[in-house]
C-alpha cells in the first residue's frame, strides 16, 4: 500500500529528477500526454500546466495514489503500467519512478515504441541507487535469519532492477528511435530524526511493509533504523547527505 501523505515527504527534493527528465522533452504542442504511475498528481499537475492544450492522461495501479491525484483534479485511473496502451494520438509519455517496479520492462518499453505515433516523446527516469546502503542494508536485513521467512521475496534481486543508460540507449535505439540518455547523482540534504530511514519509507521499504503485519513493520523500522544511522552520520550542523543517483532516457519515436 503507497502513503500518499509519507511520499510526499521531502516532496521538493523527490520533484528535481522529474523536473530535470522533462525538461528535456522537445514537444512543443502535443496531442495527449500520458503519466504513467502518477502517484499523487502533485508532478502531474506541472504537465498540465506546460502543455495547456493537450489532453492529459494519468494512471496509477495504487488506490490510494489515484484517490490523492483525484483531489487535485486530475482525472486519474487505476491501471497496472502493463496493461496501458497508448491512444493513436499520444505524443508524449512519462514514466517517473515506476519501472524499477516492472520485471523486463525492456519488453514493454518496445511494445509503446512500436505503438507510438511518429514523432512521439517517451521520457522515463528510474532509480539507479540499488547498490546503495540503504537499500543493501534493507537487503541484508530481509535475508538475516529473524525476517528471512517473511520477506525471502522482498527486495533481495533489486540490484538487477534497472538497466544502465548505455542499455537503455542501446534498446531504443535499436527499436529505431533518437535516444537521450544520462544519469545524474543528486546529493539530497536531509534533516530532522533519521531521516534516510523516513525516506526510504516512502518509496524503497512499500515492499516490506505490505509483506508485514504493523507490529512487525515496527520492529523491522527499529532494527533497520540503526543500521541506516551508522551508514548515514549526520553532519554538526544537522545536515545528513543522502547520494541519490537515478537513470534518464528520453526517446523520440
Amino acid at each position: 500500500m503507497w502513503d500518499p501523505a509519507k511520499y510526499l515527504d521531502y516532496a521538493d527534493l523527490r520533484a528535481r529528477p522529474f523536473h530535470d527528465l522533462i525538461a528535456r522533452v522537445a514537444a512543443s504542442a502535443p496531442r495527449r500526454v500520458a503519466d504513467l504511475g502518477c502517484g499523487p498528481g502533485n508532478l502531474t499537475v506541472s504537465l498540465r500546466e506546460r502543455w495547456p492544450s493537450a489532453v492529459l492522461e494519468c494512471a496509477d495501479s495504487s488506490p490510494e495514489m489515484v484517490a490523492a491525484a483525484r483531489s487535485r483534479g486530475l482525472d486519474a485511473t487505476l491501471l497496472d503500467v502493463r496493461d496501458w496502451t497508448p491512444a493513436p494520438d499520444t505524443d508524449v509519455v512519462v514514466s517517473n519512478a515506476v519501472l524499477q517496479w516492472v520485471p523486463d520492462h525492456g519488453s514493454l518499453l518496445r511494445r509503446w515504441v512500436s505503438s507510438l505515433p511518429a514523432g512521439a516523446h517517451l521520457a522515463v527516469q528510474v532509480p539507479g541507487n540499488f547498490n546503495a546502503p540503504s537499500h543493501v542494508l534493507t537487503r541484508e536485513l530481509a535475508a538475516s535469519p529473524a525476517w528471512s521467512s517473511r520477506l525471502a521475496d522482498v527486495l533481495l534481486r533489486e540490484d538487477d532492477a534497472v538497466s544502465s543508460p548505455l542499455e537503455y540507449a542501446n534498446l531504443l535505439a535499436d527499436a529505431g528511435c533518437g535516444v537521450d540518455a544520462w544519469e545524474t547523482t543528486y546529493v539530497q540534504p536531509l534533516r530532522g530524526p533519521r531521516p534516510v530511514l523516513e525516506w526510504i519509507t516512502g518509496t524503497a521499504l512499500r515492499p516490506v511493509r505490505a509483506a508485514l503485519t504493523d507490529a512487525e513493520w515496527e520492529r523491522f523500522r527499529a532494527e533497520l533504523a540503526p543500521r541506516l544511522d551508522a551508514a548515514y552520520p549526520p553532519r554538526p550542523d544537522g545536515t545528513t547527505w543522502l547520494e541519490f543517483r537515478r537513470v534518464f532516457f528520453v526517446a523520440q519515436v
